[in-house]
């Protein structure tokens, strides 16, 4: 990202143009179920829901995201829950995702395909990777546009050497009141599951 887009985003947390959601994704909140805990790395990471999620679960989590702004209210938040999250401020694409470091890797509503095959670097042996990501459709749905949204089937060809464990494109509410969302789904494992 540049440093235009960065200033954009603290832009839109600062005026409050941009109200993040509060609640984890449902998909964090099953992964919890599959996972246990280890190392958690969210990326584009925003307020911190998701990384907040993980850690209250155990996890040992490192947040990355490139507002400073957000990076400020997911710090105020876990410091309210008493929560310990290593929170970073930079570019997610720029981010080194060490190798065979991460039990968990989060990429949710933030699309870099070119980082894609690194993810799966960065996890350990039975490592998993969760996704959740805006979907192509022909129906009025809210939500970015263009190279920021997915083909149907995208992350299952992308990730297709991991074993996936869940998977669903699907159409629905974004909150009582915003409209619909297209959404794609994954969560996979780099090794062994457990089952």
């Amino acid at each position: 990202m540049t440093a235009e887009e960065q200033a954009r985003w603290d832009q839109r947390y600062a005026s409050g143009d941009y109200q993040p959601r509060v609640e984890s994704s449902p998909i964090v909140d099953r992964a919890i179920d599959y996972i246990g805990t280890g190392r958690a790395l969210v990326l584009a990471c925003g307020a911190g829901r998701n990384a907040l999620r993980l850690a209250e679960a155990g996890f040992e989590v490192t947040g990355v995201d490139i507002s400073s702004v957000a990076i400020g209210m997911a710090r105020k938040e876990a410091a309210s829950r008493e929560l310990e999250v290593d929170w970073v401020v930079g570019d997610v694409a720029e981010f080194d995702v060490s190798t065979d470091r991460y039990d968990l890797i989060t990429m949710i509503r933030y699309v870099d395909r070119a980082m894609w095959p690194h993810l799966v670097g960065g996890l350990t042996a039975n490592g998993w990777l969760l996704m959740e990501q805006h979907l192509h459709t022909y129906r009025a749905v809210i939500g970015p546009s263009g190279d920021y949204r997915l083909f149907p089937g995208e992350l299952l060809d992308a990730f297709s050497d991991l074993r996936i464990v869940e998977y669903s494109e699907l159409l629905e509410p974004s909150g009582p009141t915003d409209g619909l969302v297209a959404s794609a789904r994954l969560l996979a494992c780099k090794g062994d599951p457990g089952w």
